[in-house]
């Protein structure tokens, strides 16, 4: 498995100190937070962190988080996603991270992942054009797309596009009760990334983003993480973690304890 750090985990800091912070620790990867990209980009250009990244020694991993948003106030989301498409190559980045939206009560769940599949066929074709992929996040207890069989579902009801896969998360996982057989259903060429995180004991339906954890510090089991590598799985372990308590240390503790602790898991596994 390759090392990688999400920007969420450094999450009050500027980009160009998450890639300082990230190559010091001795990741191999980040996952670059749309946010930060975008402040950047007001004063920088796509030539500027391109060279930044490629001395650091980081490999953009991805960009995230874009939105699947076909129900709300879409035109914001679909604008930072054409913009993500077009950026995305002139980084070095070949991949976007989708996030779902939740299903309105006034449809039923069918309804609602027909028109999501809709969106991402459309998000997949434009996506394509710019030899992009996009990956589909299910999230924890999510109305629609709680796990990877909702979200193979998803990407097959858009026409099974050949750049579209899904991403795997410990915490959301955990928070929607996936399955070892869900996991082992997994087609490893689907699987683009996995994030790796821990979180505190508590209800499953009182868990938030905030309780999360650095990986070995909880009470997730990396039995899964064992069967994906089993399975040959040899790709990004992404460190994400939503912590304010975390936030507030210095940048470089954030990404060194965050290095440490995934060494620890992927030495366990």
């Amino acid at each position: 498995m390759k090392s990688c750090i999400n920007g969420a985990t450094t999450m009050p800091y500027s980009l160009e100190q998450d890639i300082a912070a990230a190559a010091g620790a001795g990741f191999e990867g980040l996952e670059i937070w749309w946010d930060k990209l975008a402040t950047y980009l007001e004063n920088h250009s796509t030539d500027d962190l391109k060279q930044l990244l490629e001395s650091s020694g980081l490999m953009p991993v991805s960009i995230c988080p874009l939105r699947i948003w076909p129900f709300r106030d879409s035109e914001p989301a679909r604008q930072e996603f054409r913009d993500a498409v077009q950026i995305a190559p002139q980084i070095g980045c070949d991949l976007l991270a989708v996030c779902p939206d939740f299903q309105p009560a006034r449809l039923s769940r069918e309804e609602a992942l027909a028109i999501h599949a809709q969106e991402l066929a459309d998000m997949a074709r434009l996506a394509a054009e710019n030899g992009v992929r996009l990956t589909v996040e299910p999230i924890g207890g999510h109305t629609l797309v709680p796990g990877p069989t909702e979200a193979l579902k998803l990407i097959e009801m858009a026409g099974a596009p050949a750049n579209v896969g899904i991403l795997m998360d410990t915490f959301h996982y955990f928070r929607s009760g996936v399955s070892d057989q869900e996991i082992q259903a997994i087609p490893l060429d689907k699987l683009d990334i996995v994030h790796v995180n821990d979180c505190e004991d508590g209800a499953l339906n009182e868990l938030t983003d905030a309780h999360r954890l650095y990986p070995t510090r909880g009470i997730i089991p990396a039995r899964q993480l064992s069967l994906l590598k089993d399975r040959g799985y040899d790709g990004y372990f992404s460190v994400e973690v939503f912590r304010p308590e975390y936030w507030e240390q210095p940048v470089e503790e954030i990404a060194g304890m965050a290095y440490s602790m995934l060494a620890e898991l992927i030495a366990s596994l």
